[in-house]
């Protein structure tokens, strides 16, 4: 719901910063948002991109809101501390066997990993005096703990990079519709006699201020989606080694 919400409040946005910030009379000659603008006026000039200039106006915010988002999201996730030297501490007190203080390591470290470890550990703990079970029955219940908490904390780290990845994809080829109408108005204003210099004006203006919304917009949003992509696989690897880490700590202890 907050995501529609998002993508409704940036499709608004671009149309009141269309209309009243490009198209602020004050921009043009005349005060006429139809006519010709000032010179040397880039709102105005930006203004005469056409319809097409909110939409992708719109498509930029989506880029900017969601990538602020995952920002916050992934600082959460990462915890408090360094993840490479969270897992080293886990590694160390499980060397100790010092199962209650890596516990509270995880309380202090808090995030995505931390809540990962510190379910396993807490079945740790559960099933190691557990003589109702075998060890193999013991490393398969610690397995699929560690494997549930995982299932629980990676949707939250992935979710909305496919609103950039869309975007990314949208972006260009939002922008070359633009540029393509701008072109057809260009044509338009050479094909009878003498060129109306006004519409050729406007339409090169739509063709190249589409392409340039467009190509900015698909740029930032790749770069955003790799970006959070390559952050989100260095949280799963360490989630995954801290995962091995206490497997192999109780399968070694377990007769």
């Amino acid at each position: 719901m907050m995501s529609v919400l998002a993508i409704v409040i940036s499709l608004v946005a671009g149309v009141i910063i269309y209309k009243y910030v490009f198209g602020d009379p004050g921009n043009f000659v005349d005060g006429d948002p139809n006519g010709e603008p000032l010179e040397g006026n880039l709102m105005a000039t930006i203004y005469k991109g056409g319809f097409i200039v909110p939409i992708l106006v719109a498509v930029n915010i989506i880029i900017i809101i969601f990538s602020i988002e995952r920002f916050i999201t992934l600082a959460q996730a990462r915890g408090k501390g360094k993840i490479d030297r969270f897992v080293g501490q886990v590694k160390g007190m499980l060397e100790n066997k010092e199962i209650y203080q890596a516990i509270e390591s995880c309380d202090k470290q808090k995030g995505s990993l931390a809540n990962v470890v510190r379910a396993g550990l807490e079945k740790y703990d559960t099933i190691k005096d557990d003589t109702s079970l075998n060890k193999e029955q013991k490393v398969e219940a610690l397995k699929k703990e560690l494997e549930e908490a995982t299932a629980l904390e990676l949707p939250m780290l992935s979710k909305n990079l496919v609103v950039l990845s869309t975007c990314a994809s949208i972006a260009t080829l939002i922008g070359l519709i633009g540029t393509v109408m701008g072109m057809i108005r260009s044509f338009a204003a050479m094909s009878h006699g003498a060129p109306d210099t006004a519409q050729l004006a406007t339409g090169i203006s739509e063709a190249l201020i589409n392409t340039f919304f467009g190509i900015a917009g698909s740029t930032i949003a790749i770069i955003m989606y790799n970006f959070f992509s390559t952050k989100i696989d260095a949280m799963t690897y360490s989630i995954d080694e801290a995962s091995f880490t206490i497997v192999q700590d109780f399968s070694s202890t377990q007769k």
